[in-house]
């Protein structure tokens, strides 16, 4: 294994040497988790230490062993050699924590994007798409989700890992039916006496109670926000979850193994106490415009984000108490799970879907009661290629975006529809899945 101790040591003979410190998930994905067809959700991260000089190494080490960079954070070589950054380092790491934009992350959900080295230090490190909203600002070209706010700052890390809000879980409620497969709930918390305030796509940190195998306090881990601004009460005090235990046999023991903080919640009582951090993440906000289009692919509990969006656009609370936003375009939504017991929020994306026909459409990808044509499993990517003429027609207009968050292995099917789609018109999807991208118009959280 790499000796990260001497490696470091030898860096740091001079004191203008540079550390960083890679915050990574997915280090514990196994063959068998790589082949279920819902959502699990990776329990903690791991810090890794590096020199300057052994940086793309690393990174290339860690894509090998199947793990994802949620961030890169700085730490002075001096710091280190005064033992000011072991001292602190349990604090200092979790700061580091960035769902970029998905998350992906350790628990949440989300495509952990790695952050450059120049992002900056203190607090959560800006992703490379937020640096490059900055640049074209200041060049006055494409409007960046901060600008679609109106000049609003979108909030991000009111709380952080050392001083965590402190709230209550209002209700825990079970997502999946009779008959579903494992264990999704929609939690609620009570977020009165706080200053935290969060937009809609954005995560938070949640951290369980209790020491990890090193005695260490657990970390957090990251949750994609299923409520709007308003909450699901629609009266600014609350925050809303939807989180699947994650459950997986041991690769090498056979043991079944329990994630801890999807554990945690999945059976938190209504009136426990939570650790809550954040919010974090700029990926996946909605543009303001109430005629745009927007066209919303998930699996599993990477629905959550979806909900949110959808009560916005079309619930009638909301839509009272946001009367400078009233949607007037339209949504699709393409929803993958393994049986019909399993398609989470399913009355409310109905009772939507009835009441407004002309504005949301509603597809479902259930994969072990559906087949796709060929005969095999019907999965969102197989919906996707079903409908891919129809798809691409929409994502050339100016005013779609597009919205991917669940399991990873949808992206190549999707990318693989849409590339035939295109490519009937003379278009290479790859290059203009770019141009999409640089206009903040492709949005990904992908685990």
């Amino acid at each position: 294994m790499y000796n990260q101790g001497a490696v470091e040591g030898a860096a740091n003979k001079e004191l203008g040497s540079r550390v960083f410190v890679y915050e990574v998930v997915g280090l514990r994905q196994n063959g068998e988790t790589d082949q279920t067809n819902y959502p699990i959700r990776k329990s903690g991260s791991v810090f890794i230490r590096v020199p300057y000089n052994r940086m793309n190494q690393e990174m290339r080490r860690i894509t090998r062993l199947g793990g994802k960079i949620v961030s890169i954070q700085c730490v002075s070589a001096l710091e280190t050699l005064n033992g000011k950054a072991s001292d602190n380092s349990e604090e200092d790491k979790q700061e580091s924590v960035v769902k970029s934009e998905t998350s992906a992350n350790s628990e949440g959900n989300g495509k952990a994007t790695p952050v450059s080295a120049n992002s900056e230090v203190k607090g959560f490190a800006k992703s490379p798409a937020e640096e490059q909203h900055k640049k074209k600002d200041k060049k006055g070209n494409t409007m960046t989700q901060a600008k679609a706010k109106k000049g609003a700052d979108v909030p991000v890390n009111t709380y952080r890992p050392n001083d965590p809000f402190v709230g209550k879980c209002i209700s825990n409620e079970p997502l999946v039916k009779e008959g579903g497969i494992g264990i999704v709930q929609h939690l609620k918390f009570d977020l009165s006496g706080s200053n935290l305030k969060y937009v809609e796509g954005q995560s938070i940190g949640i951290i369980p109670p209790g020491v990890d195998k090193n005695g260490k306090p657990e970390k957090l881990r990251l949750y994609s926000i299923a409520s709007t601004r308003h909450g699901d009460d629609v009266d600014d005090t609350t925050v809303s979850l939807c989180v699947r235990q994650l459950e997986y046999k041991h690769p090498e023991t056979g043991e079944t193994v329990y994630g801890v903080c999807s554990t945690h919640l999945c059976f938190l009582e209504p009136g426990a106490e939570v650790k809550i951090t954040g919010p974090v993440g700029k990926e996946m906000l909605l543009p303001d415009d109430p005629d745009a289009k927007v066209i919303m692919m998930a699996t599993g509990t990477g629905i959550a984000p979806m909900r949110a969006y959808l009560w916005r656009m079309f619930k009638d609370a909301e839509r009272a108490a946001n009367p400078e936003y009233q949607f007037k375009g339209f949504s699709w939504l393409i929803f993958g799970v393994p049986t019909s017991p399993n398609i989470l929020y399913k009355e409310e994306l109905e009772e939507i879907q009835q009441k407004y026909p002309d504005n949301f459409r509603l597809t479902y990808a259930i994969s072990r009661e559906q087949k796709n044509a060929q005969g095999g499993r019907m999965y969102i990517q197989d919906r996707v290629a079903e409908y891919a003429d129809e798809l691409w027609q929409l994502i050339k207009e100016e005013k779609t975006h597009t919205y991917i968050c669940g399991l990873r292995g949808m992206e190549g099917g999707i990318d693989e529809a849409l590339t035939v789609a295109a490519a009937k018109e003379g278009v290479v999807w790859k290059d203009y899945q770019k141009e999409l991208k640089k206009a903040h118009r492709w949005h990904v959280e992908t685990y």
